[in-house]
C-alpha cells in the first residue's frame, strides 16, 4: 500500500473536521475538550501527513485552503457515519438494559425478592429498578415501563392487571397465642391498630372501619391505633408484633411466605384498583417488553394460586 493510500491520522481528522466547523482553534478545543494547542498540532500533524496545507490565518481568524473545501463535505458526511455508527452500537447495548418504575412498596416488598428469577431466566438482559412514586414520563423519561397501582386508567398508555387488589388484616404469628390471642375480629380491640394514610385520589380505598363494619365488630374502635404513609411500613410494624395491619395479597407474599406474618380471618374486602405493568402503546410488543410483562404476570398468578 502506497502512502498516499493509507488513511491519515484519525486524532488529526477529528481535530480538522472541529475547526472547519468553527474556524477557531480554541472553539474546537473546547468542543473536543484538550488545548488549543494540542489542536494545533493536530492539525499540523494532518498537514503533514498529507503534504498539504489546510488551514491559514485570516487576519485574526482562519480560512480554510482549496485542499481543506474540496473534501469538506466528504470529511463531515465520513464522521456523521461514524457517529451514527457508535449510536446504533450504543443502542444495541441499551436494548439489552430494561428500566422499570415501580412504586417504593411495591417494588421493595415484591419485586425486588422475585427479579432474581427473571435474571435467571434472562441472563443476557440487565434491569433497572426506579423505585419512585411519581409517574414517569414513558416518552421523555430513560423508564421503558412501571408497574403502578389504580383502576387501570392510565390515558394513552397500554396496562396489564397483574393483582385485583383485596384486603385483609395480617398480623405477627405470635399474636395468635397467649392471653390476648386473636381468634375473631372482636378481639381486635386489645391489639393496636396499623393504619396506612392513603392517596386522596382513592378515597373509596377501605380502611378499618370499613373492615370492622364488614366482620360486625361494631365495638373496636377503627380510629386508634398508629398511622403510616407507606405501606410498607406499616408490613414491617405488622411483621415485628407491634400490631395488625390491612394489607394486600402483593404487598404481604414474601412476608406471608416466610412466615413472618398471618392472616387470622378470612374475611377479605375487594376493591376497584390494583397494579398494572404499563408501558407505551407502540412498545407493547418489544422483546424485553413482552418478556418482563410474561414473567410478571407469572409470578403474580403464583402468588394469587397460593
Amino acid at each position: 500500500m502506497n502512502v498516499s493510500d493509507r488513511l491519515p491520522s484519525l486524532n488529526g481528522l477529528r481535530a480538522f473536521e472541529a475547526v472547519t466547523r468553527h474556524l477557531s482553534f480554541s472553539a474546537a478545543a473546547q468542543e473536543l475538550s484538550v488545548t488549543k494547542a494540542a489542536v494545533a498540532q493536530q492539525v499540523r500533524l494532518l498537514e503533514e501527513e498529507l503534504g498539504t496545507q489546510l488551514v491559514q490565518r485570516n487576519g485574526r481568524g482562519l480560512a480554510l485552503t482549496e485542499a481543506a473545501q474540496a473534501a469538506l463535505g466528504d470529511l463531515r458526511g465520513g464522521f456523521d457515519l461514524l457517529f451514527r455508527a457508535s449510536r446504533r452500537m450504543r443502542d444495541a447495548v441499551a436494548r439489552n438494559r430494561l428500566v422499570i418504575s415501580s412504586s417504593p412498596s411495591f417494588a421493595g416488598t415484591w419485586l425486588v425478592g422475585r427479579i432474581g428469577a427473571f435474571k435467571k431466566r434472562h441472563p443476557d438482559m440487565d434491569v433497572l429498578l426506579d423505585a419512585t412514586l411519581e409517574m414517569r414520563d414513558l416518552w421523555r423519561d430513560n423508564v421503558d415501563a412501571m408497574i403502578r397501582w389504580g383502576d387501570g386508567h392510565f390515558p394513552d398508555l397500554h396496562a396489564t392487571l397483574l393483582f385485583e387488589e383485596d384486603l385483609f388484616p395480617v398480623c405477627a404469628p405470635a399474636l395468635l397465642e397467649g392471653p390476648n390471642a386473636i381468634h375473631t375480629p372482636q378481639d381486635l380491640a386489645k391489639h393496636t391498630l396499623l393504619h396506612l394514610e392513603w392517596n386522596a385520589d382513592f378515597d373509596t380505598w377501605p380502611n378499618w372501619e370499613t373492615w370492622l363494619r364488614a366482620a360486625n365488630a361494631p365495638e373496636v374502635d377503627a380510629d386508634r391505633g398508629v398511622w403510616f404513609s407507606q405501606m410498607s411500613m406499616a408490613l414491617q410494624a405488622a411483621a415485628g408484633g407491634q400490631g395488625v395491619a390491612l394489607m394486600t395479597r402483593a404487598i404481604a407474599a414474601s412476608e406471608m411466605e416466610a412466615g413472618r406474618l398471618v392472616a387470622p380471618f378470612t374475611l377479605n374486602l375487594h376493591t376497584p384498583y390494583g397494579y398494572y405493568f404499563v408501558c407505551r402503546k407502540d412498545r407493547m410488543r418489544s422483546a424485553k417488553i413482552v418478556a418482563f410483562r410474561e414473567w410478571l404476570l407469572e409470578a403474580a398468578a403464583a402468588d394469587v394460586s397460593r
